[in-house]
């Protein structure tokens, strides 16, 4: 298997870091023990060979070969069928590792990030628009919170639908978001206490300190 190259930028400021989304490609890698290296782009500039890659100037995107790849789901999928760490080979719970990495895609982020950014511009207040977001929230965590309780791992082993839930959720908490969902924070503490996860984080916040 040749060399997997993880492009991501080269810094971002100190509010990002740890979020950023080359953080789910790093840790899957990780768990995967699968061979990779890290190249990085300008922060401030997107060329025109940044967007070959990625068309709305963003990161990470993944070069398998002749593949390049972009969109962090997309990613984890790809590095799912190189991993059965990643992606169970049994229909079911492949089958249900791949559903709930849709589901923190697209239930779950899209409640999550729209919350996230008012909070980040401190745009919390109580307004219509924030009442609306929050109660959004709220509801899509109260109906996985029962989920969580009875699941050490989403699909029963840890799987790519994981990376991307915990790494939801995780913003969520960073704002405090998550007081009334005590399943979810403890399925965060078990993920983040993973070694993979310990070694990605650890590295992404290493790379962006050193271009300071």
């Amino acid at each position: 298997m040749s060399t997997l190259i993880l492009t991501t930028f080269d810094w971002v400021p100190e509010l990002p870091r740890g979020f950023v989304r080359d953080l789910r490609i790093r840790w899957a890698l990780e768990e995967a023990g699968l061979p990779y290296r890290v190249e990085s782009v300008p922060f401030n500039e997107r060329s025109a060979e940044h967007l070959s890659h990625q068309p709305f100037g963003q990161v990470p995107w993944l070069i398998d070969g002749d593949l390049s790849i972009f969109e962090s789901g997309a990613i984890l999928l790809h590095l799912g069928s190189l991993s059965d760490t990643l992606l169970p080979a049994d229909p079911l719970h492949r089958s249900k590792a791949i559903e709930w990495l849709f589901a923190a895609l697209n239930s779950v982020e899209m409640a999550s990030l729209p919350w996230a950014l008012l909070n980040f511009s401190g745009d919390n207040g109580d307004t219509p628009a924030w009442k609306f977001l929050d109660d959004f929230l709220k509801l899509r965590l109260e109906r996985l919170e029962p989920v969580l309780a009875q699941h050490e791992w989403l699909a029963d082993t840890f799987s790519i639908a994981d990376i991307v839930m915990v790494d939801v959720l995780r913003l969520v908490d960073r704002f405090g978001g998550l007081q009334a969902s005590p399943a979810c924070r403890h399925y965060i503490a078990r993920a983040v206490a993973r070694p993979a996860f310990v070694k990605a984080h650890a590295d992404q916040m290493a790379h962006f300190a050193a271009a300071d």
